[in-house]
């Protein structure tokens, strides 16, 4: 446990896996976050160093975890130039935990390879709770030396940790993850807007998907929630949205046609234009259920 650890990105994923962290005795040195205030808060309850840039943040560090927002930000944090993680980064490990494209985890460890650092993929496939509590699954990529001079690390993160292969892969597998997951929510906000506009009590219908055919993992975590219009934050729609464009970029790319894959983008991103993007991922029952939103 004698691995400095920073994160980068102190949301509320970043910030919960790095109380986890301190929670089991690693030394978290320094957070750096866009939102400043985050992570000067964070900081202060961790006795970490709110770091005022990204070089800073490898300075401080061995092991940088990154959980940014998107591709654009994954990419400017390993700038080529200018302020970056990629500063005096020789021997660090980074590991990179936000759900972006395949290619921009190649770019970046073609980057960081460059400096004498070593990247991996962390995918996460779980949530806030799961995060603080150390039970994420993590599907990890890259350098597999990397990965086993991290993996006392991981392991106190997740209680389904798991190499997939090399980077870019693990990539793949999340947005596959998600893309199921996407479908199958806006197809259980159907079913349930469909029961209620029938007249049907929708307990009793949430009761017999669970026994049947139309069980899944998403009926358990989002159907009580779609019914009763608590769309709590814990995946927001606007990621679902980006998440769903990931994976039918993917489809597109392997020349196949993935119709569900399509419908489903198209209702997130109907979402982030009614302004409904921040609520959680179950609001797509918003679009579904009859005088909700049109």
């Amino acid at each position: 446990m004698t691995a400095r650890i920073a994160f980068v990105g102190v949301g509320r994923m970043g910030a919960n896996m790095a109380r986890r962290l301190k929670d089991c005795g690693f030394p978290v040195t320094a957070v750096h976050d866009t939102h400043l205030p985050a992570a000067a808060e964070l900081a202060r309850e961790l006795g970490a160093v709110a770091a005022p840039t990204l070089a800073a943040v490898t300075a401080a560090a061995d092991v940088i975890f990154t959980v940014v927002s998107d591709d654009a930000a994954q990419l400017a944090i390993f700038a080529p130039t200018g302020d970056s993680l990629l500063t005096g980064a020789s021997g660090r490990c980074f590991v990179n935990c936000a759900t972006v494209s395949p290619a921009t985890h190649l770019e970046v460890e073609r980057r960081a390879r460059r400096v004498g650092a070593i990247t991996l993929e962390g995918c996460m496939a779980s949530s806030i709770p799961q995060a603080r509590a150390g039970t994420l699954y993590l599907m990890c990529g890259g350098d597999p030396g990397g990965f086993e001079r991290v993996r006392p690390i991981l392991e106190k993160l997740s209680s389904a940790l798991r190499y997939i292969g090399p980077t870019g892969q693990a990539a793949q597998v999340k947005a596959l993850v998600n893309m199921v997951m996407n479908i199958n929510t806006a197809g259980l906000a159907e079913g349930l807007g469909l029961g209620a506009a029938l007249g049907l009590d929708l307990t009793m219908l949430r009761e017999v998907f669970a026994q049947t055919g139309a069980a899944s993992q998403v009926l358990k975590t989002d159907g009580e929630d779609m019914q009763n219009r608590a769309h709590d934050c814990y995946f927001s729609a606007a990621h679902a949205a980006k998440d769903s464009t990931i994976a039918w970029t993917l489809g597109a790319q392997a020349g196949l046609h993935l119709p569900l894959a399509a419908a489903t983008r198209q209702q997130y991103e109907r979402m982030v234009a009614l302004g409904l993007g921040q609520l959680d991922k179950s609001g797509i029952a918003e679009l579904t259920f009859k005088g909700r939103h049109a």
